[in-house]
């Protein structure tokens, strides 16, 4: 899904957080429930996409590599809490 910059913060910022860790706010689009298993991280208006299993990086929209490394391990650590919410949020979609 592309934004334009401007719109990046504003649109993210209407879907609910599923996790909120050092300023970074994870979260799912309700419309990507046809899709493997992923959460997205905000920060800043910069955005990205991991796969849960495995945690993996799907799609980066501004944020530096060792931002991506600390985003990458908040995913692994909290895998298990994510992929509870994502059962939750899109029932039957595993």
């Amino acid at each position: 899904m592309a934004f334009p910059s401007r719109d990046l913060a504003r649109y993210t910022g209407l879907v609910p957080a599923v996790l909120r860790v050092r300023g970074y706010r994870f979260f799912f689009f309700s419309e990507e429930g046809r899709e493997p298993p992923h959460i997205h991280a905000a920060h800043a208006g910069r955005l990205a996409k991991f796969w849960l299993e495995p945690v993996r990086l799907a799609s980066n929209h501004g944020f530096r590599s060792h931002e991506l490394a600390e985003i990458r391990q908040i995913v692994l650590e909290k895998r298990g809490f994510l992929e509870e919410k994502w059962n939750r949020y899109f029932p039957g979609r595993l």
